[in-house]
């Protein structure tokens, strides 16, 4: 990989990952785009993670070291429990899944069809952060586990669910925020361990370099989303989904 490679696929990452467009289905069209084998970066894509998670805990620092913390850290363990069971139990299947591009066209297609009529079939509640039930916290990492699949998008997925809880609009979007720091970190720190021995200096230092500039991307990332969410919805993500999964499919096919 690149310096240049290496600096366009963290950036995307960055931008990607909170938004429902599925960072992992964009990170795979990059890798397919620029050349790479999907075998020799896998560890490299999930590894990234780390700068984007850095993000949200840097944003709502005083969510997770405040007085209420511990209440946030039970409901994100109860929201991380499913993932966590399924992740280990279907691992072989997901190294699969994320060495297969046609997934991505197809899943991006799919769930940009129901994004584009979210606003209205999920139009949410008026709940707030603080609202969120250890209940509620399970049935959305349940949800959660749909974006195993690549191409779905986790953000998609754990607002759908939020939303379904009648959490504001808002709120679901934050949660799906901080969902993603237990979620994301373990997957990260696994595949890291499990591949560590085989990994080389120089791909120690595109993780490395990638993370940072993840970070100051989705800290940019999420302001915009939150903006333009609460003014005008998901349906764009859902129309800009459709367009690029067809592109990707017929470029695939192509």
């Amino acid at each position: 990989m690149t310096w240049l490679e290496n600096v366009w696929l963290s950036i995307l990452e960055g931008i990607t990952e909170f938004l429902p467009v599925s960072s992992t289905g964009h990170l795979m069209m990059g890798t397919q785009l620029l050349g790479l084998k999907a075998e020799e970066v896998d560890t490299y894509i999930i590894c990234i993670q780390f700068g984007a998670i850095a993000s949200v805990v840097w944003l709502y620092w005083k969510r997770f070291f405040g007085p209420q913390a511990w209440s946030l850290y039970t409901r994100l363990l109860a929201g991380f429990i499913p993932a966590a069971v399924l992740g280990l139990a279907f691992d072989d299947l997901l190294e699969q899944l994320l060495q297969t591009p046609a997934v991505v066209g197809i899943m991006l297609i799919t769930v940009g069809l129901f994004l584009v009529f979210m606003d209205k079939w999920l139009p949410g509640g008026d709940r707030t952060l603080d609202d969120v039930t250890h209940k509620d916290a399970l049935l959305i990492g349940t949800v959660q586990c749909l974006a195993m699949i690549p191409g779905v998008s986790r953000s998609a997925a754990t607002i759908a669910g939020a939303l379904g809880c009648k959490l504001s609009k808002k709120a679901a979007m934050e949660f799906s925020f901080l969902l993603a720091v237990p979620t994301l970190s373990a997957a990260g720190l696994y595949k890291l361990l499990k591949n560590f021995d085989s990994l080389s200096s120089d791909q120690l230092y595109d993780i490395a370099l990638g993370n940072v500039l993840s970070f100051f991307t989705a800290l940019l990332a999420i302001r915009f989303f939150l903006r333009w969410v609460e003014n005008r919805g998901f349906a764009f993500f859902g129309f800009y989904r459709i367009v690029v999964g067809a592109a990707f499919l017929w470029y695939l096919l192509g």
